[in-house]
């Protein structure tokens, strides 16, 4: 009976001992997680800050390959640049077509001011514009007239036969508000503001009457004979102006500067019969392929899971689209460098979408979701940057009415230094458009945008002429590579398939009904053949 007690008191102390061994274990391997996670981190912000090629990769992007119109070679060759620099990384990357676009490229434009003095002005051909050929234009101007109705403005129209056309406002100042808040005295302020907001609305009634708006009355020019148009959309602050498409088949369209247009338009006004000379070799290359630039870095646990990089590789070309979106782009590209080098080998695939011919309606990322069904079905989460240079400052969760969980999961692994900026909104509502996120929201997949500081980005670059290398803020754009690295390794990582259940949605209160979920589009596949 001795014997088997004793027995049994070594059987129970094996147990208790096996038991033990497999807590430590627990705790160890527990641990040893936990240690792992803090160690990847830290290798992100270490390498982030001591081996960044932000600003390598801006100048090779913006200043070298330059503006990302689609259907340049530009974009084709930012493209290839891409897929070569992903490679150089150990990063698959290839270029994926969707469609076609009209073929365009920029040449030379000159605009000067012949008679009743020479004067070379500040303005640019704008996209898709017709050619001058090298001899370019010379002719008289005109501007569009006050007329009492729109049969008054067709009796009017033939006036434009040989002349060149002014058909924007002509700006009071070219102070920006902030500037006169600051020296003006508050009555003189608020008298310019007064003065400004009437000429407005008479222009406005001004080009009402003529039946046609500033986007379709180009084409009526055109057709009434006009050999060119003279256009300035000013874009509130110093120098700065919008720069879209020319809405022309045949007769050239240039932006000029505010002070340049304002010279021109009193010359006019006031009978000093100005002429002006234009020359813009830009080049029709008739339907050429567009497409998305996709790099992969593969999941080794669960490859048919994606944690998506998301930025519009696309620009306008009135700069070299630095802030909208090289920055997007660039911080993106970073954090897929970063993750290669730390964590090559995740759980989840990680996928990179530099997408194409975003600012004409998200055509890349819609192509993408209608064409990849099986990868959108996939995905864990996309994480997409496109409003300017700044730092993070606001996270929404899109509708998805679980989102904090897992974003507040994923935030909490990022540096403090970062996240004490950032905004968050849960769980929000679906962002129906405005970039390439709204893509992915729209077909149901957890997509986020990553919403930044401003920098003045409505006013002075976004779709302007200074949208250029010299207004990224790089230190902003680390913060965010830091921040994008650190979520997609987290979301890679976790143990949990991110949920896609739907918030219900509140009243729109302009309407007064329910906000319903955005439906998904599809792309244009055959783009800018009405620009032709």
């Amino acid at each position: 009976m001795g014997i088997l007690v004793s027995e049994l008191i070594n059987m129970n102390i094996m147990k208790t001992n096996k038991l033990l061994t497999a807590l430590l274990l627990l705790l160890s391997l527990t641990f040893s997680i936990a240690q792992t996670s803090k160690d990847v981190v830290d290798k992100i912000v270490a390498e982030a800050n001591n081996n960044s090629q932000l600003e390598v990769l801006a100048h090779e992007l913006m200043d070298v390959v330059g503006p990302r119109l689609v259907g340049t070679p530009q974009m084709k060759k930012a493209s290839d640049w891409a897929i070569a620099t992903y490679k150089k990384w150990g990063i698959e990357a290839r270029m994926e077509e969707y469609g076609t676009w009209r073929g365009w490229e920029r040449g030379i434009t000159h605009v000067d001011l012949v008679y009743p003095r020479v004067v070379s002005l500040s303005g640019m051909q704008l996209a898709w514009s017709p050619s001058t050929g090298k001899k370019g234009i010379t002719a008289d101007l005109i501007i569009i007239p006050e007329v009492t109705d729109s049969i008054a403005f067709q009796k009017w129209l033939p006036n434009v036969k040989g002349k060149i056309v002014l058909v924007s406002m002509n700006q009071p100042t070219g102070r920006p508000d902030y500037n006169w808040e600051e020296f003006a005295t508050p009555e003189s302020f608020e008298k310019m503001k007064k003065d400004r907001d009437a000429l407005e609305e008479a222009w406005s009634s001004r080009m009402k009457k003529t039946g046609f708006t500033s986007r379709t009355i180009n084409k009526e020019l055109e057709k009434a004979g006009a050999i060119g148009i003279v256009q300035s959309r000013w874009s509130n602050g110093f120098g700065a102006n919008k720069i879209f498409s020319a809405d022309t088949k045949k007769i050239p369209v240039v932006d000029l500067s505010l002070e340049d247009y304002g010279l021109l338009y009193r010359m006019t006004e006031n009978g000093d019969n100005p002429k002006i000379k234009v020359v813009a070799e830009s080049k029709e290359l008739g339907k050429v392929p567009t497409f998305n630039t996709i790099a992969e870095i593969k999941g080794t646990e669960l490859p048919d899971e994606y944690v998506i990089l998301s930025a519009h590789f696309d620009s306008w070309d009135g700069a070299t689209g630095a802030t909208d979106n090289g920055t997007g782009t660039i911080t993106m590209m970073e954090a897929a460098r970063i993750l290669k080098k730390v964590y090559p080998n995740p759980k989840r695939t990680i996928l990179i979408g530099n997408w194409g011919s975003e600012e004409q309606g998200l055509n890349g990322s819609r192509a993408f979701v209608e064409d990849h069904p099986e990868i959108v079905a996939g995905i864990q989460a996309v994480f997409n940057q496109d409003n300017g240079t700044g730092r993070v400052v606001n996270i929404s969760g899109q509708g998805f009415l679980h989102a904090y969980d897992y974003i507040g999961r994923w935030l909490n692994s990022v540096p403090e230094d970062i996240t004490k900026h950032i905004e968050t909104n849960f769980p929000g509502t679906p962002g129906g458009g405005g970039s390439d996120y709204a893509s992915f929201v729209a077909a149901g997949a957890p997509a986020f945008s990553l919403s930044s500081l401003s920098w003045s980005y409505w006013n002075y670059t976004w779709h302007t002429n200074l949208d250029t290398y010299d207004k990224i803020v790089f230190d902003d754009v680390r913060n965010n590579a830091i921040l994008t690295a650190i979520m997609a390794y987290e979301a890679s990582e976790d143990a949990s398939k991110t949920s896609r259940e739907k918030s219900v949605l509140p009243i729109n209160s302009r309407t007064g009904e329910q906000r319903t979920w955005p439906e998904p589009r599809s792309p244009e596949r055959n783009g800018g053949v009405d620009e032709k």
